[in-house]
């Protein structure tokens, strides 16, 4: 087969980590940064695709540099290449790659790099420590910047206190039981089942933040170590955001791997590319089980890879929480019980916030090396399951040169709900996300439907009605609102 010059070809990954307890000691993000591109770089097998390079992009973290490109730059010893730096959201990685990829298609950039790291271990140990980290100030304005939206909060939602991903998912979680008429107990044992699979994958994932194998029992039962943090979530189902790790990615055109000799066992060919949203504001929504941004996205993907989701060999479903794999699993059209991860995910393999998708492709490009006839496919996600973005991998190249589509013109967009403070009569609940003090039920977020159709969002804080929220179905049963949003349920 002949492949176009100018494909893009992943030839270099890289992830590093530090478990350093003295905060003092510790390394910073950009430190992470720096050894991971270097690293990169020597995984080439050809680190004088350094001087080749004409773009540096970061993925935006929780630290206060504002230009960490140029300084990553300067430190390689290059002068004049193009700054990068995405905004919050998961769905950056694979968006910053996306573009990169089409760039380097056309003929606009050589060498890429992308990078990013999060030291978030060290920050939770110096709170805890009240010691503040003195990090480097890195200034300046990138020369790019992704174009990606952020979520909205609308005044209804600002009013009932909705808005955190820990209250938000859960929402997505609860409305898929009630759609599949599971109960409570069934409900939690099958999401533990499905994390304790995710566990699995970590203990033979050499990077992986928590490498030993979690139990479903393990998983779903409340402890000292996996205490309640929302319904029917508890620690061990959400993101593990407490790590120091970093990576990185090379990417450059066939034509330049070729000439500088990078070995052909290093070359992963990016196939196809999508992105897509779904309404930035969640109450919008039509349902808190389906992602139509996502749907669209991902069977335009595998339309371009000529693929079926039976073809894909190897997934990774951006994996915050366990709703958001679900979700993804049904709307792509994979079956729950396939391997769904190539990391462990955000709990297992390590959650370093929006950089968490790095790690999943360099993960991936490192199990296709050894695969040459495989097909992998990683997805990204932010927001609320609202921004998506994904691409197929492969050693093997595409029949056609890197294709990419933004297919938000083609996302349904029927359905949307319109959103009420205060609607009269009678209100249906349609889901709910119930936060903990400590071991006791403290405040549930209760969304409901009116007579009309219209969304509005109620609370509960009465203590033994979030416990048996907890117990028994909740979704579905009728309620009324009071004035300040309370609600009072049939």
């Amino acid at each position: 087969m002949t492949v176009n010059a100018r494909a893009p070809v992943l030839v270099g990954v890289a992830h590093v980590e530090q478990r350093i307890d003295d905060v003092n000691e510790a390394r910073e993000p950009i430190d992470l940064m720096e050894d991971a591109i270097r690293l990169a770089l020597e995984d080439t097998g050809r680190p004088e695709l350094v001087e080749y390079t004409t773009s540096i992009r970061v993925i935006k973290g929780v630290w206060p540099y504002t230009n960490p490109a140029r300084f990553l730059a300067s430190n390689l010893n290059l002068n004049g290449v193009e700054t990068g730096i995405t905004v919050f959201g998961g769905n950056g990685v694979q968006s910053t790659l996306n573009d990169a990829c089409i760039a380097i298609r056309d003929g606009r950039h050589e060498v890429v790099m992308i990078t990013g790291a999060e030291c978030g271990r060290t920050q939770a140990r110096a709170r805890k420590s009240e010691v503040e980290l003195k990090w480097r100030d890195v200034p300046g304005t990138p020369d790019w910047q992704l174009r990606s939206s952020i979520g909205q909060r609308n005044d209804v939602e600002a009013a009932r206190g909705v808005g955190s991903a820990i209250l938000m998912y859960p929402l997505f979680d609860n409305a898929l039981r009630y759609l599949r008429n599971e109960t409570v107990d069934q409900h939690i044992t099958r999401i533990s089942q499905l994390w304790s699979r995710f566990s699995k994958v970590a203990t033979t994932n050499p990077h992986a933040w928590i490498r030993d194998f979690k139990t479903a029992t393990e998983i779903r039962t409340p402890g000292p170590s996996n205490r309640h943090v929302s319904f029917p979530y508890p620690k061990l189902m959400n993101a593990n955001n407490n790590v120091d790790q970093g990576a990185a990615l090379v990417l450059c055109s066939q034509d330049l791997a070729k000439k500088l000799g990078v070995p052909r066992d290093k070359w992963i060919y990016p196939w196809a590319g999508t992105d897509a949203h779904d309404t930035y504001v969640l109450s919008q929504r039509a349902n808190f089980h389906s992602a139509p941004g996502l749907r669209t996205a991902a069977a335009k993907c595998l339309e371009m890879s000529e693929l079926t989701p039976d073809e894909v060999d190897h997934v990774d479903i951006y994996s915050c929480f366990p709703s958001a794999v679900q979700v993804a699993a049904r709307e792509i059209g994979f079956n729950e019980q396939r391997p769904l991860t190539v990391t462990g995910g955000l709990t297992f393999g390590g959650g370093p916030l929006n950089n968490y998708v790095t790690h999943a492709i360099v993960r991936m490009a490192e199990i296709l090396r050894t695969q040459p006839d495989a097909k992998g496919l990683v997805t990204a996600n932010g927001g609320i399951l609202t921004k998506h973005a994904m691409v197929v991998y492969s050693k093997t190249p595409p029949n056609t040169i890197f294709q990419h589509r933004d297919v938000q013109d083609s996302v349904p967009m029927d359905g949307h709900r319109d959103v009420e403070l205060q609607p009269q009569g009678e209100l249906s609940i349609e889901t709910y996300s119930i936060a903990y003090h400590g071991d006791t039920p403290a405040r549930g977020i209760i969304s409901c439907l009116s007579e009309s159709g219209t969304r509005t969002w109620g609370t509960v804080a009465d203590r033994d009605v979030l416990q048996d929220m907890t117990e028994s179905e909740y979704c579905g049963r009728s309620a009324t609102m009071a004035s300040d949003g309370t609600l009072t349920i049939g």
